[in-house]
């Protein structure tokens, strides 16, 4: 089998997709704009970069003559286009099939609504699709806003052989709060300092570990100080990714309090609780779909930081729940969002497409 997989190149998800692609014998080529190119990825999956000659979306139409090129000569399987709203339209304009289209968060949540144009594209590029993936039931309900077509839900899961229990520290003296993100408010990074701040006040144990770099981090860096907890806040800046799991399993509650429904999935929190660290989340977007209130998790209106910090101190106070959690998220995460299992589906859907036949 032979994949196109148009996407941004720099993404851990492409990526991801990418290698499994090609552990399985599957001949795969990423190909992706200027600005989305990985060195360090491109040196381990072949990939090719498509030409920006026009301005902004005006470069769709001089990408697609290089698309249809490589198409020709690769001669692929699948196309298979992530994030509708761009690497979705120049596929579609490629007009080759079977053609596969995954919606991300913006690309559906945010992008169709800022204006007539960018809806219009999104329906084009939706029925130009002979597959449409989503990685959660509330995205592919958003979806279906622009299209009457089945959304397939194709979660991203995660590898149980880098996120799992093993070694976790979770029972050791110092309680840790954190979260592994970008640091903007777009993910919560400022209720998560506020409301680590009233917690801290009556848990003095407590630390905060931010792990995650953005542009946003400086005006962080400066409230943890404002907030007079500074010297119990850690911010580690970028951490590769095959690091992340030994941070995760520093903490004690592992917090994604995202305030926009673009957070389509929340991959780092199910990286928790794969890690068997309990999670609380904002209740946006697809957190609330991977998070089992009051099992595996708590989760807590949005952009609210006094909610934040009470679910933070029932944790804290309660040790055997929080455990209890811990250990309800392993087997959630087992039976739902296991990377392998998540990976072998799409393959099935593949295989179902170049049959011929309907996936259920």
């Amino acid at each position: 089998m032979k994949v196109i997989l148009l996407a941004p190149s720099k993404s851990i998800h492409t990526h991801k997709w990418a290698m499994f692609y090609k552990e399985k014998g599957i001949q795969v080529k990423v190909v992706t704009f200027p600005s989305h190119y990985s060195e360090e990825n491109a040196s381990q999956v072949d990939t090719f970069v498509l030409p920006k000659i026009l301005p902004g979306k005006l470069s769709y139409f001089s990408s697609v003559f290089a698309l249809k090129k490589l198409i020709k000569e690769f001669q692929p399987d699948i196309l298979h286009a992530h994030y509708v709203s761009s690497y979705g339209v120049v596929g579609a304009m490629a007009n080759f099939h079977p053609y596969y289209v995954s919606v991300w968060g913006r690309d559906v949540f945010q992008f169709p609504q800022q204006g007539n144009v960018n809806k219009q594209l999104v329906q084009f590029a939706l029925k130009k699709a002979d597959v449409i993936c989503s990685t959660s039931k509330v995205m592919a309900e958003e979806t279906n806003l622009y299209t009457d077509k089945h959304v397939y839900v194709t979660p991203f899961g995660v590898k149980m052989e880098y996120f799992n229990p093993e070694s976790n520290q979770m029972k050791a003296e110092k309680k840790i709060i954190g979260t592994v993100k970008a640091l903007e408010d777009k993910y919560g990074i400022r209720d998560l300092v506020n409301a680590f701040a009233i917690v801290h006040k009556e848990n003095p144990e407590t630390e905060l570990l931010i792990v995650g770099d953005g542009r946003q981090r400086k005006e962080y860096e400066e409230l943890v100080v404002q907030l007079g907890i500074d010297h119990v806040t850690t911010f580690t800046g970028r951490v590769p990714n095959e690091e992340v799991p030994d941070y995760i399993k520093k903490m004690m509650i592992f917090a994604v309090p995202s305030t926009e429904d673009s957070e389509s999935f929340g991959v780092a929190a199910v990286e928790s609780m794969a890690c068997g660290v309990p999670v609380v989340v904002s209740n946006v977007g697809g957190l609330p779909e991977v998070v089992v209130d009051g099992v595996t998790g708590i989760v807590v209106p949005k952009e609210n930081h006094q909610k934040l910090a009470e679910a933070f101190t029932q944790l804290i106070q309660d040790p055997v729940r929080a455990s209890k959690m811990g250990e309800a998220g392993v087997k959630h995460v087992l039976e739902h969002y296991n990377w392998v299992d998540n990976a072998h589906y799409m393959l099935s859907l593949y295989d179902k497409t170049l049959k011929g036949e309907e996936a259920l």
